[in-house]
């Protein structure tokens, strides 16, 4: 068995059943716990996350709600939008939307509960920023150290690889192909790029975050907007078929195999849990770093980012290849959406707008990732390893547009997974903690009368 054999076997064994029920689980045990806050709540989330507020002297944290989930946005908003989706419709059909969508508005609740825990305990670092993520909950509410060592190791080696290098391997993957660049070419300028705001620290990587995610994802939608008003009329037809197949054994038709309801069930989770990353600890990581007085305020905005992510560009995507036709055509990944969003704007348009925004996904990502990776290896080995880290970090960039990453990528995906253990661990120890803070904020929004 080769080594590219054995990790994705390593990767099929982590992210198997037991886990994905475990995530799910989490999200629906938080749901009931909390009072179905992700529903009840969505709209003063969305009021908080995006309306201007002034902020309070006293507040700690150092960048605003908007820029923390900005920050999580720009991490989690990736290539599983794009391949993620088409993947997860050519085995499981067009049912499996409809598990991403139940997995989504059962993660807003494990979102929020990891937002709530990771200000709870945060820390403020030697150089005066703030720290934290489910290592200091772990550490400080929960007083089980070592297995915040644990998700801090799992974490800053998921984030050289899912983070960095296999997101710079995809973008230079897509200006060769797309644009003819060569991949030194591309790693040079995205090197440079990456460094312009990496170097900065966290201010910076929630400015730049607060600018690069709004436009990049008007644009992909405003794209998606176009194809699905050409494709009007199949829209009906998408919508009834992502329902009516959620429950519903589908045959093979054209070139796709036929799936089972438990395949299509297992995809549609899987690939949701893997877009919008609820319940694997990485988002808390930002929310963690935002100005805010209560608890609770910025973790309806985190919870925001799961809706924002699936039920809304995932979405997109997933109606575009549906009502495009050729979501049985036995493509799949970024080749099946490319088809997708040429069928209605040309494919030479289509592969443009593919690529455009795996760019901006993909570097927005390593972006995103910078930071987590950074918190956990400051976890560590303390402040003194940020600046070597940084310089690595952009060194990484590079290195990824050169090579081909599938044994690094698998690694990646092992530790990802991993660290939703602790990470679930702290979530269902201290959920009493996070009823009690919501209960309070609660009645602080009652006040508010937001």
């Amino acid at each position: 068995m080769s080594l590219v054999e054995l990790t994705a076997k390593l990767s099929g064994i982590v992210w198997g059943a037991p886990l994905i029920v475990l995530l799910v689980g989490t999200g629906v045990f938080l749901t009931f716990r909390l009072g179905f806050i992700q529903f009840r709540f969505l709209i003063p989330a969305l009021k908080i996350a995006f309306l201007p507020r002034r902020q309070q002297v006293g507040f700690k944290g150092d960048i605003s709600h908007f820029k923390a989930l900005m920050t999580a946005l720009a991490a989690t908003i990736g290539t599983g939008n794009i391949a993620g989706v088409a993947t997860a419709i050519s085995v499981g059909g067009p049912g499996a939307l409809f598990w991403m969508w139940v997995t989504a508005l059962f993660g807003m609740a494990t979102k929020y509960a990891e937002a709530i825990l990771a200000i709870k305990y945060r820390i403020v670092d030697k150089n005066g920023e703030m720290a934290g993520g489910p290592m200091y909950v772990l550490e400080r509410g929960l007083k089980v150290r070592w297995l915040g060592v644990a998700f801090a190791i799992f974490g800053s080696c998921a984030a050289f690889g899912i983070g960095n290098m296999v997101q710079s391997n995809s973008i230079a993957h897509a200006m060769k192909s797309t644009f003819g660049v060569e991949n030194l070419t591309t790693g040079i300028a995205l090197t440079i790029l990456t460094a312009i705001v990496i170097l900065g620290g966290i201010k910076s990587i929630g400015k730049a975050s607060g600018i690069i995610v709004p436009v990049m994802a008007v644009f992909y939608i405003a794209a998606s907007i176009i194809v699905l008003i050409i494709n009007y009329k199949a829209i009906p037809s998408a919508i009834g078929m992502i329902f009516h197949y959620a429950f519903t054994p589908l045959a093979a038709v054209g070139g796709f195999a036929g799936a089972t309801v438990k395949t299509i069930v297992q995809k549609g989770v899987s690939r949701g849990l893997f877009s919008n990353e609820s319940g694997l600890g990485s988002a808390p990581i930002a929310a963690a770093a935002a100005i805010t007085d209560v608890p609770g305020r910025q973790a309806l905005v985190s919870m925001t980012g799961t809706f924002i992510d699936t039920i809304i560009v995932c979405s997109f995507t997933g109606l575009v290849i549906i009502t495009s036709g050729v979501w049985n055509s036995g493509l799949t990944g970024v080749a099946l959406t490319s088809e997708a969003y040429g069928t209605g704007l040309g494919h030479n348009i289509g592969n443009i707008i593919v690529s455009l925004g795996i760019v901006f996904f993909a570097y927005s990502t390593i972006l995103g990732w910078g930071y987590y990776g950074e918190k956990c290896i400051e976890y560590l080995l303390g402040e003194r390893i940020i600046k070597p880290y940084r310089y690595l970090w952009c060194t990484a960039v590079m290195i990824g547009t050169m090579l081909e990453l599938e044994v690094v990528w698998n690694i990646a995906d092992v530790m990802n997974g991993l660290m939703a253990v602790p990470n679930l661990i702290a979530l269902l120890g201290l959920s009493s903690v996070v009823a009690s803070e919501t209960r309070t904020f609660i009645n602080l929004l009652k006040k508010e009368k937001i």
